[in-house]
């Protein structure tokens, strides 16, 4: 089976990828265009964890394969970059695709929209457009909690109203399932949407809020905590996200061809208790900077993954206290802070 995984360098699919690289079934393609959203260093770190070598961004222009695991390989190409994308499709003739690549972040497409519109929208067309002609069998991509805005119903099931995101980023997730939608009636193209709820673990992206409260409180720095720390989130763990997406690309259901599920952990906790666990394990005090809630920011996610559950078998398995003791684990070492 050949997979697609776009957003290869980033922090779910790299997981993803370094997960599926050494099972027998598989051929896989990562692809990302490693922008500087942030730190670039830590991506190729990432793909240098995966086998592909050497470092220099320019050596990742073209297909690279892994020293690793031959049944992976890797490329630098943009989704935007239509004509390149083609030509993947073609050579590698996927039977499914994985879009894990995009622009995330929710106040920075505040400041810089015209990013989410280039990689979140048309990017995802370019994904859609190749996987209906080149008869891919399904399309499995990242959605977002964020898309439930301003949604009062708790917990968010994928049944509520998502037409009120409040952020250009959750409004270009959204429309990214309504182009689902689309193209899964009028080509029959399987396509399943995963809202994803809050991601954190090794190998997290530095602008989430577990790196920075972890990265500050150790440097001694204060940590910026919005609405007085009063809002909740559904903090997922890296493994429980990675799990899930494989029983989506392992399992065949009897569902339509069109379906979106949330994959959280099913838990709301309060972001003070998130510090006061980050400070347990550190043993250190955090020096909070109180502040009040952020444009684009919800008070609270809390994911209902029972129809995930049902037709999957999803069940995520960790704790905040396990995950955020490896997530310190990874940071100390790979920042050489022991």
């Amino acid at each position: 089976m050949k997979i697609l995984i776009t957003g290869a360098a980033g922090f779910i699919g790299f997981n993803l990828c370094k997960s599926l690289m050494n099972l027998k079934s598989y051929e896989l393609i990562g692809i990302d265009n490693i922008n500087d959203y942030y730190d670039s260093e830590l991506k190729y770190d990432r793909l240098i964890e995966l086998g592909i070598a050497p470092k220099k961004a320019s050596s990742f222009n073209t297909l690279s394969s892994s020293s690793l695991n031959n049944k992976f390989k890797f490329v630098r190409v943009s989704l935007e970059d239509k004509t390149s994308l083609v030509k993947i499709f073609k050579d590698f003739q996927f039977d499914i695709v994985c879009n894990l690549g995009a622009q995330a972040g929710v106040r920075y497409s505040i400041t810089n929209p015209d990013t989410y519109v280039n990689s979140n929208i048309i990017g995802f067309l370019n994904i859609l457009e190749c996987c209906k002609d080149f008869k891919v069998k399904h399309l499995i991509y990242a959605s977002s909690s964020s898309i439930y805005g301003l949604n009062k119903e708790i917990p968010f099931s994928t049944s509520s109203t998502t037409d009120k995101p409040i952020s250009l980023y959750a409004a270009s997730k959204k429309s990214n399932e309504l182009m689902a939608h689309t193209y899964s009636y009028l080509f029959k193209l399987k396509t399943t949407g995963l809202r994803f709820f809050t991601v954190y673990g090794p190998w997290g992206r530095p602008d989430m809020a577990m790196f920075l409260f972890v990265d500050a409180i150790i440097k001694g720095k204060p940590i910026k905590v919005f609405n007085n720390g009063d809002m909740e989130r559904d903090f997922t763990y890296i493994d429980d996200i990675v799990e899930g997406i494989k029983l989506v690309i392992d399992k065949k259901t009897k569902n339509s061809l069109y379906k979106i599920y949330n994959i959280g952990r099913g838990k709301s906790i309060k972001l003070n208790h998130f510090i006061e666990v980050i400070e347990k394990r550190l043993g250190k005090k955090a020096n909070k900077q109180l502040l009040e809630l952020q444009p684009g920011d919800v008070l609270k996610t809390w994911a209902d993954t029972s129809s995930f559950r049902k037709d999957y078998g999803f069940e995520a398995k960790t704790g905040v206290e396990s995950g955020v003791t490896s997530f310190i684990e990874w940071y100390k070492k790979y920042y050489k802070q022991e």
